[in-house]
């Protein structure tokens, strides 16, 4: 006969057997984080970065995803193509991640995608340009930020709808995106009705704007809608408008109301009659508040943003924590971190709500940002990275 103290010492072996057992089995969910934090392209990638961190943090403290806490494998791509190349390699060759999430732009992007989706790891996209995401070619790529083909038809239609404004004049950069974005906004006004009277492509290292400003003027353009996202290109655009005392409204990108700009101007006025396409979340309402969801991420974060005004754009730092969000949800819906399951998991995910946006995904759609989360902000109205929504 065993005695008592024989069966609780072999109980107590197979509690801590079973410890052991559960211990390995609850291995944490590694998520690689392409991030341009230093170099040309870092402002948006540092305030991304924010939320990233946070949503880790909160997560883990509460518990972590089924058991498993998060592990954030964070790579500075420092904005160069080549080398998020062979950071993403490390990531899902070396490193072994679950999921990916970035590069912060599309150019990095256009690079990395391919790579990620060889692997077979899922792939949260946060560029905008179309071709970074397709079910066939990338079934495990899902897009978390708008299109820039959103971003585009939020300014034509105000330029058109609101302002009433038809004689429109475009100014793009002769980078990839500069040129693409033009082509793109040409084509949708297009489909208005609407012909440009003016449209160019200039260096967005280009110093003096007068020639392009001046044409556009003469062939009578009514607003100017430019397609870049150099803050200083658009920036030297707004200065020289001012500088000429035309007071035409521009409407475009969301680089002109980027914080950078007030740094560049000649004069604050200079700064008015200016618009931008925008996210619905970042929008204030009536009330003078936020929207709810992005108002409590405000509220929890501006004690770790040093308690003061936030001074950069909040939508980045919003973006950010929803991609981890993100991770959570798919994990808990597919149960595990197995990558078919996860695209699974985000293939059927619907209406699911963010700070940054409401999103949904299908088997044949993966751009998850709503068109209803786009809308169009003043420009000059920065305050604690949001701003006021245009006149309707």
């Amino acid at each position: 006969m065993r005695s008592t103290s024989g069966t609780r010492t072999a109980r107590w072996c197979l509690s801590l057997i079973a410890l052991v057992a559960g211990t390995a089995l609850a291995e944490p969910i590694r998520i690689g984080w392409l991030s341009s934090l230093t170099g040309p392209l870092s402002s948006a990638a540092i305030a991304e970065n924010k939320g990233v961190e946070f949503a880790v943090e909160e997560i883990n403290a509460a518990g972590g995803v089924l058991g498993r806490k998060l592990e954030l494998v964070t790579r500075d791509t420092a904005g160069d193509p080549t080398k998020a190349v062979s950071l993403a390699q490390q990531l899902v060759f070396s490193e072994k991640v679950h999921v990916v999430i970035g590069p912060v732009n599309s150019g990095e992007s256009l690079a990395t995608v391919p790579i990620v989706a060889r692997a077979g790891v899922p792939n949260l996209v946060i560029g905008t340009i179309d071709e970074l995401v397709d079910p066939r070619r990338y079934p495990r790529a899902f897009r978390t930020i708008n299109t820039n083909r959103q971003w585009i038809a939020a300014a034509n239609d105000y330029a058109l709808r609101v302002l009433k404004k038809s004689r429109i004049a475009i100014i793009g950069d002769t980078s990839g995106y500069g040129t693409s974005s033009a082509k793109t906004a040409a084509e949708l006004l297009e489909k208005a009705g609407v012909k440009p009277v003016f449209s160019v492509l200039v260096d967005p290292n280009k110093t003096d704007l007068t020639d392009e400003l001046n044409k556009a003027r003469a062939a009578g353009a009514d607003v100017i809608m430019p397609w870049s996202a150099a803050t200083g290109l658009v920036g030297r655009l707004i200065n020289t408008r001012g500088d000429m005392g035309w007071n035409v409204p521009i409407v475009g990108h969301p680089a002109v109301m980027a914080p950078a700009i007030r740094k560049l101007l000649n004069k604050p006025q200079y700064w008015e009659n200016t618009f931008a396409a925008g996210p619905v979340s970042t929008t204030y309402l009536a009330s003078g508040k936020l929207p709810e969801r992005t108002q409590a991420l405000v509220d929890k974060l501006r004690p770790r943003l040093g308690g003061g005004e936030i001074d950069f754009l909040f939508w980045w730092v919003a973006l950010g924590y929803d991609t981890v969000r993100i991770v959570e949800h798919a994990v808990k819906t597919a149960g595990g971190t197995d990558p078919a399951a996860l695209q699974k998991a985000l293939e059927n995910t619907r209406d699911l709500r963010g700070a940054y946006a409401t999103y949904s995904w299908t088997a044949q759609d993966r751009n998850g940002f709503p068109d209803d989360d786009i809308t169009v902000n003043i420009a000059n109205t920065l305050k604690d990275g949001s701003f006021k929504p245009a006149p309707r």
